[in-house]
């Protein structure tokens, strides 16, 4: 059985002088998984291990150095799901933990619910030992005062305040967010998916994007298992993750699948988004409609390759 991972770090326009981070970055985290994989390991282990390294990583819009959002504070969506009797864990709106990719597998493995939220979430984090941790960098602090001098948009001011930030990360994509991901497949033939991320800059407090719904933002079946990044409400009213496995399903290819969704959420919203993914014959696909998406693979005896962007 050919095993084979895959990670992105965030889809978007990403800052000049950056592609040699984030290259190191998404390689350093497929080097983590392959060795676990190579070694026999689960896909689950080498999905986690992955992620570890990309929330790790300040760079990346996940654990951290992570954005914030409106309030000056950090707010996680992350979730682990593995193809065998559709395992899947989540956490919303979790805040100060190291790796909440790690929470969303503890209440996958530890507990009977699929999602735990804000103050929830974080109490079993605490049980789960995880220690209180301040994911914010005086990079993303300052970053953030000057984001909120920039979108003045009257929230907690007054009743007149629009949240209508789309529009503003149009004109400003270096304001956008990130996400990252790893999808794994191991030699048993077990495809997972995890996805952790901080959301969107400045989003209200208490959002929660596609990353922690299972066949929004992640989703990992018997055919094929994918990540998204990107702008999460689309995600979320495409269920674009369930779409890629059914298409695989249905007799596509992998990419033709991943193409296909793409294509969709280009066609009904203009939705900026990016997927990765592995079929259950270690396939592996990486696409985006925005100008980067770092990401790194390597699937079988290949060497791991690493890209900011799907050639055209």
């Amino acid at each position: 059985m050919t095993i084979a991972l895959v990670v992105h770090g965030g889809a978007g326009s990403w800052r000049p002088g950056s592609d040699a981070d984030a290259i190191a970055g998404t390689t350093a985290a497929v080097a983590a998984g392959r060795k676990i994989l190579e070694a026999g390991g689960s896909a689950l282990d080498a999905a986690c291990a992955a992620a570890v390294i990309l929330e790790d990583n300040p760079i990346f819009n996940a654990g951290t150095g992570a954005v914030l959002n409106y309030d000056g504070e950090v707010e996680f969506d992350a979730c682990v799901m593995v193809a065998n009797a559709a395992q899947v864990g989540a956490v919303s709106a979790l805040k100060r933990v190291k790796n909440p990719i790690l929470v969303a597998r503890q209440v996958m493995e530890e507990t009977d619910h699929v999602m735990l939220t804000g103050e929830g979430a974080l109490r079993f984090a605490r049980v789960m030992g995880h220690a209180d941790h301040d994911p914010i960098t005086p990079a993303r602090l300052e970053d953030w005062r000057s984001k909120r001098e920039t979108l003045d948009i009257g929230v907690g001011r007054d009743a007149k305040g629009s949240m209508k930030i789309r529009a503003f990360l149009r004109k400003h994509p270096e304001y956008a967010g990130g996400t990252i991901g790893a999808v794994a497949l191991d030699a048993n033939g077990v495809l997972c998916a995890a996805t952790s991320t901080a959301g969107v800059t400045l989003k209200l407090p208490g959002r929660v994007g596609d990353t922690p719904l299972p066949g929004a933002g992640t989703f990992a079946d018997a055919f094929a298992a994918s990540s998204a990044t990107g702008t999460g409400e689309y995600v979320i009213r495409s269920l674009s993750c369930r779409a890629i496995s059914q298409g695989v399903a249905d007799g596509k290819s992998l990419d033709a699948s991943v193409a296909a969704v793409l294509a969709q959420m280009t066609r009904d919203f203009d939705a900026d988004v990016g997927f990765i993914g592995i079929d259950r014959h270690g396939n592996v696909a990486a696409q985006h409609s925005t100008a980067h998406m770092p990401h790194a693979w390597f699937s079988g005896q290949s060497d791991i390759v690493a890209r900011m962007s799907t050639p055209k």
